[in-house]
């Protein structure tokens, strides 16, 4: 950059500064490559007023006579849709010249192929997008001219910055009566593709969108409408009257300057929390939980979170993408940042964190270690309120895992940290109260049988469809609780989680069931009758029962054995020991489009069970084998239809089906 020399002679020529780089080639990659809003251009420009006006709050602790004319601060926004300009002023520290041209020249002192060389070395690129003017340069996205008229604070010269973006910028001096005070105003003369930026509404939108909790309150002047105000007659027909009453006023204050998250709890009211949760939200319900603190320490940073009591309309979007939107030092940087896992991204809310950089690109902000800090703690903050909510707040916790509980059980097998903590919180229907309340994993550990020694669950479709099903009868007889896991999403957490204070999960549907150590309930010498009869009946007739079904069945099964899960039904399909759970199984078979599971399943048979007796005894005196061998195809297939699936080949079925009716007709 070629040396310039101070100008202080009033009406003295603007001296022109010429840009080593190509200036057009530099904007153009940091507006594309940080920037994909053009929105964002205006948080930046109120992001750097707001930065002036805290500067010179802090200068004025030592040298308070620098605000004694004006101590409040503010940002000015000015639209002109007539001029097709946009004005951001503030009455913050000002610059003199030699800082405006070192603040607002960094880019032409850095050369282009310095500036390339940077960001292609940079593993974190947050002080070189600051270092580097991207936040002012924004500008240039929506404006081909951009001058910038600043004062410092106790000076008495005043100095103009002008550029296009394109080669060059100049500085000149400014008569003091066309200067403010003190601070900067920034002029923005738009694009033809930008000029809804001159429209106060549209200004409106984007500060209540991205700016509405910096710490300086925010005025709105539409120019046009404020110049009609002034030109209005003194008299008017009440007609004229309510017409102007029902515009938007020509100033108007867009932003007071708190925070709602910066104040304490004790000076925020429930209503303002609502309000503020429907702003954050979209949605039109009352939270169910306000998380509100600050933390401090090694990170500090201010959080209010809300969980709903109704769930969002994009809960199960498959992107998950979070909206927790982050701020930094009450500036907005991103509603799409990674705050909190997958698993809570029903959450809404505010993160403001007094540590982050503001100029960080999307990309960058997702490996900060600062940004890994803060959800960290807040997501084991949330589950600790929601831990207490449990016990102080029952119905308020089952309204939030009702709508939720799906979405957090994600956690169990995505989070392994905090495995245990999701687990201490699920709340299951179970065969207890036959599916309609709520059952904690302690109280079900607490309640289990004598000689119980694993958790057991059922997976399906439905609580009504895993009520029903025939592999809960011989738990329904010993009166042991069965977990009814109905969510898709339990298929796969159950097979991650191991195990609860030391039980392990165990699927109704797969393995052996483990009750013989349990008795029947009511009358045990009954049952230990019907378990010696069971004996006497394996011994004379169960090994031709499974000899014959093994050998007709061939390959449909993997196994055929006696069963004590069942009572009442004939058969059930259960998986192998070591193979997945029959609904996973399913899922699995869809995902990936094939008609069946890889595993074939057990067939178990109920040894007590008139059919099965009966197909003992015809087995015995050598009856007609291919009969029988209908029978026991019948029999498959109604376990398949019991366990929801269609028989294996329906045409054979139907014809089997037809003539045991036929049989019976005769």
């Amino acid at each position: 950059m070629t040396t310039e020399t101070k100008t202080k002679t009033d009406g003295a020529a603007p001296k022109a500064h010429a840009f080593q780089a190509e200036v057009a080639r530099l904007l153009h990659l940091m507006v594309h490559s940080v920037y994909s809003n053009k929105d964002i251009f205006l948080r930046e420009l109120i992001s750097n007023a707001a930065d002036a006006c805290e500067r010179l709050r802090h200068s004025a602790l030592t040298a308070p006579e620098l605000i004694k004319d004006d101590p409040e601060f503010s940002i000015r926004l000015e639209v002109d849709e007539a001029a097709k300009r946009l004005v951001v002023a503030d009455n913050g520290i000002g610059m003199t010249q030699d800082e405006m041209i070192a603040n607002l020249g960094t880019i032409a002192r850095s050369g282009t192929r310095a500036f390339m060389d940077k960001l292609g070395e940079a593993k974190d690129g947050s002080a070189l997008i600051g270092q580097f003017g991207v936040g002012f340069y924004s500008a240039f996205m929506v404006a081909d001219q951009v001058e910038v008229v600043s004062r410092a604070a106790g000076s008495d010269e005043a100095w103009r910055w002008s550029s296009d973006g394109m080669g060059e910028f100049t500085v000149e001096p400014v008569d003091l009566a066309e200067a403010p005070a003190r601070g900067s105003r920034v002029v923005l003369h738009l694009k033809d593709d930008a000029l809804s930026y001159a429209q106060a509404g549209e200004v409106e939108r984007v500060v209540r969108s991205y700016s509405a909790h910096v710490p300086v309150p925010i005025l709105l002047v539409d120019l046009q409408a404020k110049a009609a105000e002034d030109a209005a007659p003194d008299e008017a027909t009440e007609e004229e009257e309510n017409e102007q009453l029902a515009k938007a006023p020509a100033e108007r204050q867009l932003a007071d300057g708190t925070a709602l998250w910066t104040k304490p709890k004790s000076e925020v009211s429930e209503e303002e929390y609502k309000e503020f949760y429907g702003h954050v939200s979209g949605q039109y319900d009352d939270p169910a939980l306000t998380l509100h603190y600050r933390a401090e320490g090694r990170h500090e940073y201010s959080v209010l979170i809300f969980l709903p009591s109704m769930k969002p309309f994009d809960l199960f979007d498959p992107d998950r993408k979070g909206r927790v939107k982050l701020y930094v030092r009450r500036v907005f940087i991103a509603d799409d940042v990674d705050l909190l896992p997958a698993w809570l991204r029903f959450a809404r809310g505010v993160i403001d964190s007094a540590d982050l950089p503001l100029n960080l690109s999307r990309e960058m902000l997702q490996h900060n270690p600062v940004l890994e800090s803060i959800r960290k703690g807040v997501t084991n903050r949330i589950l600790s309120e929601l831990q207490k909510l449990s016990d102080k707040d029952p119905d308020t916790f089952l309204t939030i895992w009702e709508n939720f509980g799906p979405v957090l059980k994600e956690g169990i097998y995505e989070d392994f940290e905090r495995k245990d903590k999701l687990l201490a919180l699920a709340r299951f229907r179970s065969s207890r109260d036959k599916g309609e309340g709520w059952r904690r994993l302690a109280d079900y550990v607490a309640d289990m049988k004598e000689n119980q020694t694993q958790i057991f669950y059922a997976t399906g479709s439905s609580v009504e469809a895993i009520a029903s099903s025939p592999h809960l009868e011989g738990f329904r007889a010993r009166g042991v609780e069965v977990l009814y896991l109905a969510d898709p999403v339990d298929a796969f957490w159950v097979q991650m989680a191991q195990g609860f204070e030391g039980k392990p999960f165990q699927s109704v549907t797969q393995g052996a069931a483990a009750l013989d150590a349990i008795p029947v309930e009511g009358d045990e010498a009954k049952a230990d009758d019907a378990k010696d009869d069971t004996d006497a009946t394996e011994k004379a007739d169960i090994g031709l029962v499974i000899a014959f079904l093994k050998e007709t069945l061939g390959e449909s099964v993997s196994d055929v054995r006696s069963s004590s899960r069942l009572s009442e039904s004939p058969v059930c399909l259960v998986a192998p020991e070591h193979g997945p759970d029959r609904q996973l199984e399913k899922l699995m078979a869809r995902q990936t489009g094939a008609a069946s599971g890889a595993f074939a399943p057990v067939l178990e048979f109920n040894p007590s069970h008139a059919l099965v007796e009966g197909m003992s005894r015809r087995l015995s005196a050598d009856g007609d084998k291919a009969e029988l061998a209908d029978m026991a195809w019948l029999l498959f297939d109604q376990a398949r239809i019991l366990d929801g699936d269609a028989p294996s080949d329906t045409a054979a079925f139907a014809r089997r089906l037809g003539e045991v009716m036929r049989k019976g007709l005769v």
